[in-house]
């Protein structure tokens, strides 16, 4: 870190960051990206924080926004940068001699990794108490020049993400959402953009606590996320003098009703936040390092090294109605085709045939569905005996109103509102940061773990229960919701920290909680439950912008009655992600059950490089409609290549690979080994021809270079 009279610098070769400090010690940053830019907009920087409390809020003044909220309060004190192995650390402290308010705002930024992280704690110095609002986790201006030009080139980036359509990545015109202004109005100086806001218990219900901003001119692109596994977060991207900002929140009072009383003495931390990077690679670019980063930055695992292949019983299989005699055929051909891990899913608690859904909470298995004297034990057993680990679904936050555990919990251990228990669709929702609630947890996964030895946890959460808890009297639901995410999560920690070696997947309802709080825990993520094969393939496609590839969970579902290029198409859509194979493997044929069985070996030849390979759409981020869609993961020796062509379109299409640019290169095809696709590398455009004679059809391609020096 270097200083110089009235500011300072702080970072490392791939992201610089500068901040100023204004006459009266108001700190802005004003610069962030590349080191040796001479970026620097001073008119066009934001304070570190934006925090408002009742009492103190924003404030205009001739028509600019002057930060009368808290945060424009709050004077530097003193700052001060460490290192701990791979991450820098910068820590700013601020303070607000009027009102007592101590903040703390902390960068964090990976080594060689374009990407800054944002968090603030505040604290409350003060005599009387401040009864929070909103709390900025990352505040950023100037991420264009102060050039309205810049703002007209400027396109937004955000993805819609709903049950069964997740990840579908939006590309706008900033114009659209932040008309340029003119005329002789004196107030249009201040703040005004886009803003997305996630709603209720689901993270990712709606959109992804994700978005960005790139410049369709020169490539440089920002990349945001929120990492908060609740629905209460906020971004917001605009223009503030002609130049434009994006500032990221956890929950606010405005659009969830979250307030937070802070006594004196007492702190609050924000959610995190992250910015990603690029000068000139575009989104490609800003998202390969977000990949980057999100290793850095999650629990180590085993796992995420290893991808075993899994075979899961549910998706266009058994769905949610297991039995023994149902799935010891199925453990069979799910370890003749190469699995690794076999995943019971619903149901193996249900005794009612189908009447579980407001009774679930003790997690017992059902004796109706597993006869004779071992039980479900005889299942776990055969799973073994054939080489693979035991897997179970759970979901573990809800108590359905039938069952003992409705009665045996107490009220507090439970989500209430006005005192009176909530209820949503026949379930109660556990609130972990009751002690009787986490315990009856831990004994669930000491049993299903340490007792029957389960390896692999499926945790889904299937119900909405609208803002939140009020814990105690004064709590907003907003305000105790966001205290049950962060118990959620220190649980999981608890959960891993006894069982290293356990594999815990995230689900809710497909992808609506898919953020990286949650996947900074667990080693997978469950993409979708898109039964459609046609429909999946840009739900795979677009997966790494939202998690790293080796934790996509990708269903593979072959069925009796698909073609063979159907077969193909559903297989290759999870060869570079994580397999999560189903389907009716034991009635196929034996010409497709080899189909099946080769994909399953291409992917174990392919897995080692796929830790360590970031993302890229050699046909754009896919369109929800896209007759043809490709994904590309690569390091620096190889490049691997999904392509699927939908039906309705040509039969060839060309793809861009500026990475391999002025290279020669081999194309080889991975999978399948019977397709006719015919391709034909062109390195001084670096464009890749591609011809599908069929549709659908899908292909898995590896392309390494061939000349001395290629990247």
């Amino acid at each position: 870190m270097t200083k110089e009279q009235g500011a300072f610098h702080w970072g490392h070769e791939a992201l610089h960051l500068e901040i100023v400090l204004d006459d009266d010690g108001s700190p802005r940053l004003t610069h962030l990206g590349l080191p040796g830019e001479t970026r620097r907009i001073p008119g066009a920087s934001l304070p570190l924080v934006e925090v408002t409390a009742a009492g103190h809020g924003r404030g205009w003044s001739g028509g600019h926004l002057v930060g009368t909220d808290l945060g424009g309060r709050l004077r530097h004190r003193t700052h001060h940068a460490t290192r701990d192995g791979d991450w820098h650390t910068l820590a700013v402290h601020l303070h607000d001699p009027e009102t007592g308010l101590v903040a703390e705002v902390t960068y964090r930024s990976p080594d060689g990794i374009p990407v800054l992280r944002g968090e603030v704690t505040l604290r409350n110095e003060g005599r009387t108490s401040l009864h929070l609002e909103s709390v900025s986790s990352l505040a950023v201006g100037g991420l264009t020049p102060q050039d309205p030009a810049a703002i007209d080139a400027a396109d937004l980036l955000w993805a819609e993400n709903d049950w069964l359509t997740e990840c579908r990545w939006q590309r706008q015109p900033m114009r659209l959402t932040t008309p340029g202004r003119s005329g002789r109005v004196s107030y249009a100086h201040g703040k005004s953009g886009f803003v997305l806001n996630g709603q209720g218990t689901w993270s990712s219900c709606g959109h992804l606590p994700m978005g960005g901003l790139t410049d369709r001119r020169t490539g440089r692109t920002w990349v945001w996320q929120i990492e908060h596994n609740g629905g209460g977060w906020r971004w917001e991207c605009g223009e503030r003098d002609r130049a434009a900002y994006a500032a990221l929140f956890g929950p606010t009072d405005t659009h969830h009703g979250w307030r937070h009383p802070l006594e004196p003495g007492a702190v609050f931390r924000t959610v995190p936040a992250a910015l990603s990077f690029s000068a000139d690679g575009g989104p490609d670019a800003a998202f390969a390092a977000l990949t980057r980063y999100r290793r850095a930055q999650r629990r180590p695992h085993a796992d995420h090294q290893r991808l075993p292949v899994i075979f899961n019983d549910y998706m266009n299989c058994l769905m949610g109605d297991p039995t023994t005699e149902k799935l010891l055929p199925h453990i069979d051909a799910a370890a003749d085709a190469g699995a690794e891990y076999f995943v019971i899913d619903a149901g193996w608690y249900d005794g009612d045939n189908g009447g579980w859904w407001d009774s679930v909470g003790v997690w017992e298995p059902a004796a109706s569905r597993f006869p004779g004297a071992r039980g479900i034990h005889e299942v776990l057993d055969r799973i073994r005996e054939r080489g693979m680990v035991p897997g179970l679904w759970l979901e573990p936050e809800v108590i359905g109103v039938r069952s003992p555990m409705a009665k045996s919990l107490p009220e507090e251990a439970f989500f209430r509102r006005d005192g009176v228990r909530v209820t949503e669709t026949g379930r109660h929702h556990l609130d972990l940061r009751h002690p009787a609630a986490r315990a009856h947890l831990d004994q669930v996964v000491d049993r299903l773990v340490g007792e029957w030895g389960v390896g692999y946890l499926k945790l889904d959460h299937n119900i909405d229960p609208g803002s939140g808890t009020s814990a105690h009297p004064g709590e907003t639901p907003g305000a105790g919701l966001l205290g049950h995410n962060r118990a959620h999560l220190d649980w999981l920690d608890g959960v891993l920290d006894r069982y290293p070696h356990l594999v815990v997947e995230n689900c809710s309802s497909g992808g609506m909680r898919w953020d990286h709080a949650l996947l900074s825990r667990m080693q997978l993520q469950s993409t979708s439950d898109q039964q459609n094969l046609h429909l999946y393939a840009p739900i795979a496609a677009s997966a790494p912008t939202a998690v790293t590839p080796e934790q996509g969970a990708v269903w593979a579902y072959p069925q009796p009655e698909d073609s063979l290029d159907e077969v193909a198409f559903t297989m290759a859509g999870a060869l570079l992600g994580r397999i999560h194979l189903s389907g009716r493997i034991p009635e196929l044929e034996p010409e497709v059950r080899a189909l099946v069985h080769e994909a399953v070996a291409a992917y174990k030849a392919i897995r080692a490089d796929l830790p360590h390979a970031v993302p890229s759409w050699p046909l754009g981020l896919p369109a929800w409609d896209d007759p043809w869609i490709a994904l590309v993961l690569r390091t620096p020796a190889t490049t691997y290549l999904t392509a699927w062509r939908r039906p309705g379109t040509d039969a060839t299409a060309t793809l861009h690979l500026p990475h391999l640019r002025d290279t020669a290169a081999r194309v080889d095809l991975l999978y399948p080994s019977v397709s006719r696709a015919d391709s034909a590398w062109r390195p001084g455009t670096s464009e890749l021809s591609l011809t599908l004679p069929s549709a659908p059809s899908a292909v898995l391609l590896r392309i390494i270079p061939t000349a001395a020096g290629a990247s």
